[in-house]
């Protein structure tokens, strides 16, 4: 997915607690859906930035020769200025962009 193109709000939001809960009908397995959900949008973008940053890496023998690479700080302030982990996993979580299924609901196969 691409989080630069989410319509996640940047700011904190109170959302409707029925509009969360509304496809599970559990508050709580709702918010841990969101969660796991969150978690995986993180390391996700996490990766990403870290390959980015890698790219204008300079690395060098001595402690006193320290770089301002402005292109890792272009790459670092883009980063920051996306919306949270949470506020892009809510959002997918309400436009019913998340697969989840309760397996203790499901029975054994015979």
């Amino acid at each position: 997915m691409d989080f630069k193109k989410s319509k996640a709000p940047i700011e904190t939001l109170t959302y409707d607690r029925n509009n969360i809960d509304a496809p599970t009908q559990n508050i709580y397995e709702s918010i841990s859906v969101i969660a796991k959900r969150a978690e995986q949008i993180n390391s996700e973008i996490k990766k990403e930035l870290i390959e980015k940053l890698e790219e204008f890496a300079t690395y060098t023998d001595s402690l006193e020769e320290i770089f301002e690479n402005k292109e890792q700080i272009e790459v670092s302030k883009f980063y920051e200025k996306l919306p949270k982990p949470h506020a892009l996993a809510i959002q997918e979580w309400l436009e019913d962009k998340i697969y989840y299924r309760n397996t203790e609901d499901e029975s054994p196969e015979e």
